[in-house]
């Protein structure tokens, strides 16, 4: 019976899944108070909403920040907490980002499996539930406008609306997830000075605002070279040659007789799985280290880079490599700036279960006690979600699973961060599905038809289960 209601409504789910992903969601600073995260995310917003009124739930748009699908009746209220927001599209994709056209099952789209696929499934699972069973709860469908960033789209939830008694976040893996590493977001900087005597210096680093938690896909750097010291074609042949050596993929552009520009090239993908990208801005530093040092122009932050990080995703050379049974640490280089005469390094680190901040902090500082002027500072940490594999909601949510799909498989450890950690009681439950690349924030994201339609299963089951 179940699965003959969710099949009525595939078309639709499809449907709306294309039109949520047209909606270029990405974070834009904004001036107006009610569309914090910009106009783009709020259409997304006002989008779902429109359609779950249409459905017939009770909706809020809580000043914009999130908002909200509902229905059910009782005190108790099960909460699935998703996001609309995406980050930004990047380059080379084989069908447009934002148009969600259909592929060979597929459906593609900056979105498609983070969060708006998963987002859909959950608001038709409430449709099931709604018009076929009783219920003795209500259940709410929140919505996120700033997961990709800050979160200050469920801060400002939590300070204003009811908190969930129980509830998921449709925005991970199946069969269900018991822990989530710690999220660190930190830099190393240092003041840059440079003067007109200098033999080269920089004036401009480019990453296209990349957030921390994304491989970085292009980097860029302007450096100017002293025409009175220097032969602007040894420069180039200098650097052509250490391109070539490492086998980077870098552009040389002359801009004029004492202007170069070095454009880096990468492969985008998820901030917590580095090993699945190609990082632009660690490529282009150990070729600028290099260059620089020819000439007499080291720069100490990047010494430290080469020596201590590298090309590594898991702070061996800086003595982090922590491992537990959530997984190893990864380090991410997310972002590099020069600005207002300070030269930084932006990293996101994802922290096993059971390691320390303070141990990574402190050995942090070690290294960087061996160069004059670097400062290492912790900018963001958010502390992992670690709940026993025997819990009655890791344990019941993955029976769900295994009973939907023939299974027999154990909870698992990530680390990504998601909406699980907001609320006590929540973890993340699908949609990805085991021996699936994960293809959240990569080009060609895509979500297969086939996987949407079984989560929406799933996840029907699963409030049948937390609102009997």
């Amino acid at each position: 019976m179940l699965d003959a209601i969710i099949e009525n409504y595939k078309n639709d789910i499809i449907e709306q899944t294309q039109k949520l992903i047209q909606i270029p969601s990405v974070h834009k600073d904004s001036p107006n108070p009610f569309q914090p995260f910009g106009k783009e995310a709020n259409n997304a917003l006002e989008y779902i909403l429109s359609l779950g009124e249409s459905l017939g739930f009770r909706t809020k748009n809580v000043d914009g920040y999130c908002g909200y699908i509902e229905f059910g009746e009782g005190d108790d209220l099960v909460g699935i907490i998703g996001h609309l927001d995406v980050v930004p599209e990047g380059e080379n994709w084989t069908y447009p980002p934002f148009e969600g056209q259909l592929h060979n099952g597929n459906i593609y789209g900056r979105g498609a499996i983070d969060d708006k696929g998963p987002v859909v499934a959950s608001l038709y699972a409430m449709k099931a539930v709604m018009e076929n069973f009783q219920i003795h709860k209500r259940v709410r469908l929140i919505l996120g406008l700033n997961e990709e960033r800050d979160w200050k789209c469920i801060n400002y939830y939590k300070e204003h609306e009811e908190i969930p008694t129980i509830g998921f976040s449709p925005d991970a893996d199946f069969p269900c997830i018991y822990a989530e590493k710690g999220v660190l977001n930190s830099s190393i900087s240092m003041p840059y000075n440079a003067n007109a005597s200098d033999n080269i210096y920089i004036t401009n680093i480019d990453c296209n605002n990349n957030p921390l938690n994304v491989v970085p896909k292009i980097c860029s750097a302007c450096l100017k070279i002293n025409s009175s010291k220097l032969i602007m074609e040894n420069c180039i042949s200098t650097i052509k040659s250490i391109i070539e050596k490492y086998d980077f993929e870098i552009d040389i552009y002359k801009i004029n007789d004492e202007e170069l520009k070095l454009t880096s090239h990468g492969v985008q993908a998820h901030g917590a799985h580095p090993d699945l990208g190609i990082n632009s801005i660690s490529r282009l530093i150990i070729i600028l280290d290099e260059f620089l040092k020819n000439y007499n122009c080291s720069i100490p932050l990047f010494d430290f880079f080469t020596k201590h990080i590298n090309l590594e995703y898991n702070g061996k050379s800086l003595n982090i490599d922590f491992k537990d049974e959530s997984g190893p640490l990864t380090l991410n280089i997310g972002n590099m700036s020069l600005e207002n005469n300070i030269l930084k390094i932006g990293m996101n680190l994802r922290v096993p279960v059971h390691s320390k901040l303070e141990d990574i902090e402190a050995l942090f500082a070690k290294h960087i006690s061996c160069y004059d002027n670097l400062t290492y500072l912790t900018e963001k940490y958010m502390s992992p979600l670690y709940i026993s594999k025997d819990n009655y909601l890791v344990s019941t949510l993955c029976k769900i699973y295994n009973e939907t799909t023939n299974q027999n498989l154990e909870p698992i450890a990530i680390g990504g961060a998601t909406y699980a950690r907001a609320f006590p009681n929540f973890v993340s439950f699908g949609a990805n599905l085991p021996g699936h690349k994960d293809m959240c924030h990569q080009t060609d994201e895509f979500i297969s038809i086939d996987n949407l339609m079984l989560s929406c299963k799933i996840y029907t089951k699963a409030i049948l289960e937390l609102a009997k």
